[in-house]
């Protein structure tokens, strides 16, 4: 029996495999195998973000648990070089330290690279492997590297070898008999542990939807060719960089046809030079001409080989679908090949792209029927194939989205292995195997990271929510003056941006004046504290998120919209003379005891990204002005940008009482709220100091 730290109770030694992305998703594939103390890692991908995922870039799994037992981790597998089995592995070696990463030779070298753009090189070993080849990793685990077919070249299906038995995890694969590079599927490996008895098989679910097998790589070449001999002008091809066969088929077939081969995408430059260097694609250099040379060669002698395939907003082709590509403009005699298919979640980014170019006169070449695009990743009958080679005991369908997953796990059971021996799982799940059992244990942390384009900075779950409420119903901001006696001293500055209401600016005015009166008159006792010092010690984030609260609450109920509130609070010295509020007001008669509390509100923003901190006495956070300052409002409003801040000044403490009472008596004057000006003016008023 072994004992479980984290449960505290005896248990059989079990195999634990925890995926922590790539189940009810297409990406982020990342997976971890716990036995004992020994962790090891199996690929750490990424995805594409969603249309609701306002300016990220990336998305990666959470790796929490990795993090919490980084000390455990002896090693990562790596199966084959796709960015959604390598593209975080650069990020998660910033935050912990992998001994060992063992993987092919094309992967390893593409992981290179951004590592070195990562800065983090030194945080692990790369250990490049062969077929066949068998590592050890831990005192637990033994993998053998077995060769498989699949979109990407030098890709590995891996038998892990357990004190509970032998584990099949396939990888990314399909069964293709005609393989591009001459790289067969090793089908034999698989019924060898087959025929000795394989525990589970943890198997692709991509295409468990698909009937049939899967077409090879080599079918789509006829297709392009007859593409690019009938095109009378430019041909532009965009794929996925890292499917190499079909770079390579491209290569082929412009050195066939006489065209010159232009490239453009960082990825795909750096991709074929890789490939290249190592052998697993082989062009001539007087094949390729210069981008900013390629307007010299005539249009029938072009080709242009780039990304954009997805629809991504700073890809080539995307770009050239909008007109801003500095080298490359759409011409009518140009015929454009989409050869590949939209992943889940870019279908419209590429119709959207298609349409683009369309209207600019090209003839644009794209969908199945076209037959310019097949999977990697095999069909029913490559999935019946995989399991009848290994016979698995117990079957876990893994990397698809649920539906796929369900499906799979139907196939398994067509296929002999019993309902009880499989199981569906979701990210963060844990999957427990003895000899004799498969079972789910206590699920550990799962969740995504979200980074924007630098891939350095996190989009938090409130900063995305923010961007959502941005983008679906504008903002607000407020500015307001108070005293630290607890007194407004000056009419709220109210500012919309994007926000869509029938309500006039007045009356935005008098809900905010309402608002802050109220928590002025409820909440400022648990809101400040009287230290005995000339000036009590007030927590005005708090009474800055309850104005926001409360101002939300009434739009929602009033108004049907739920905007970004942010309200700015600018102390001013107590004893400065209160603000009376306007005549028209209507009474407040709400009951001082509603429910206010909540953590609903949002950090404040200003300009220089800083939350204003508790005014203090003694000066050591945002200091309070003394009671002989005066306030200095400005009415200046940066209309230009999303949220409007205007902004109020405290005046040197040398200042006299008698100044703040001509800004009170100024600041009476000018009470009536002020009306919306167009984009892009700035009303602009002499300040009370004048």
């Amino acid at each position: 029996m072994a004992y479980n730290a984290r449960s505290g109770k005896e248990q059989e030694p079990c195999l634990r495999v925890i995926p922590l992305g790539g189940l009810h998703e297409i990406g982020k594939n990342t997976c971890v195998f716990e036995y004992g103390d020994d962790l090891m890692l199996v690929d750490a991908g990424l995805a594409f973000p969603s249309d609701g995922m306002h300016g990220v870039n990336v998305v990666l799994p959470d790796t929490s648990f990795l993090r919490e037992n980084q000390k455990r981790i002896r090693g990562m597998i790596v199966t084959h070089g796709h960015e959604d089995h390598i593209g975080g592995i650069a990020h998660h070696l910033k935050h912990f330290n992998i001994p060992v990463i063992y993987g092919p030779r094309l992967a390893l070298s593409m992981l290179t690279g951004k590592m070195d753009e990562a800065g983090v090189t030194d945080r692990t070993t790369l250990q490049t492997v062969a077929p066949r080849d068998v590592v050890k990793v831990g005192q637990h685990f033994s993998v053998e590297f077995i060769r498989n077919t699949h979109s990407m070249a030098d890709s590995f299906s891996l038998a892990i070898t357990t004190p509970v038995g032998t584990v099949i995890f396939t990888g990314d694969f399909k069964f293709d008999h005609t393989p591009v590079d001459g790289e067969h599927f090793d089908m034999a490996r698989l019924a060898h542990y087959g025929e000795k008895g394989v525990l589970c098989l943890f198997s692709d679910s991509t295409n468990a939807e698909v009937p049939g097998f899967c077409p090879p790589e080599r079918s789509v070449f006829p297709n392009l060719d007859r593409h690019i001999a009938n095109a009378d002008g430019r041909v532009i091809v965009t794929t996925f960089a890292s499917s190499i066969h079909r770079v390579s088929m491209i290569l082929e077939l412009a050195m066939k046809n006489g065209r010159k081969v232009g490239l453009l995408g960082r990825s795909m430059l750096n991709v074929i030079a890789k490939a290249r260097e190592l052998g697993y694609m082989r062009a001539p250099d007087e094949l390729f001409v210069p981008i900013k040379q390629i307007n010299d060669v005539p249009d029938r002698e072009t080709l242009l080989l780039m990304t954009g395939s997805q629809g991504e907003p700073l890809a080539a082709l995307s770009r050239i679908s909008r007109g801003d590509h500095p080298q490359v403009k759409v011409k009518t005699t140009d015929t454009i090949i989409f050869s590949a298919s939209p992943i889940p979640g870019n279908t419209i980014s590429v119709v959207n792209t298609i349409d683009k170019l369309m209207m600019l006169g090209a003839k644009v070449v794209y969908g199945k029927g076209e037959g310019i695009h097949v999977s990697g990743h095999g069909f029913q009958e490559d999935q019946k194939l995989m399991l009848a080679l290994t016979k698995p005991k117990f079957f876990v369908p893994v990397h698809g989205e649920h539906r796929m997953l369900v499906q799979h796990s139907k196939t398994g059971h067509s296929m002999g292995v019993p309902v009880n021996n499989t199981l569906i799982i979701e990210n963060g799940d844990v999957v427990e195997l003895t000899p004799e059992s498969l079972r789910k244990g206590d699920p550990v942390k799962a969740g995504i990271e979200l980074l924007d384009q630098s891939r350095n900075g996190i989009v938090d779950a409130r900063v995305l929510k923010e961007r959502q409420q941005l983008a679906e119903d504008g903002v607000v901001t407020i500015l307001s003056a108070i005293s630290t006696d607890g007194a407004m001293v000056a009419p709220p500055r109210v500012n919309l941006r994007g926000v869509v209401t029938t309500a006039d600016a007045r009356k935005m005015s008098l809900w905010t004046e309402r608002e802050i009166t109220w928590v002025l008159e409820n909440r400022w006792k648990q809101l400040s504290r009287n230290t005995g010092d000339k000036a009590p010690e007030v927590d005005w984030m708090g009474v800055q998120r309850e104005v926001e609260v409360g101002l939300g609450r009434r739009m929602r109920r009033e108004l049907q919209v739920e905007p970004l509130i942010l309200c700015l609070v600018q102390p001013a010295p107590g004893g400065t003379p209160k603000y009376k509020g306007r005549a028209d007001a209507e009474p407040d008669d709400r009951p001082a005891s509603r429910n206010r509390g909540g953590g609903a509100g949002r950090g404040v923003v200003r300009r220089n990204g800083a939350p204003p901190a508790p005014v203090r006495a003694n000066g050591s956070s945002v200091a309070a002005p003394s009671k002989t300052a005066s306030v200095v409002i400005s009415s200046d409003v940066a209309t230009s940008t999303a949220v409007a801040t205007p902004a109020v000044a405290v005046a040197a403490p040398a200042a006299t009482t008698a100044v703040a009472t001509k800004v009170a008596a100024k600041v009476e004057k000018t009470a009536e709220p002020e009306q919306e000006m167009p984009a892009g003016r700035t009303r602009r008023r002499r300040s009370a100091a004048a």
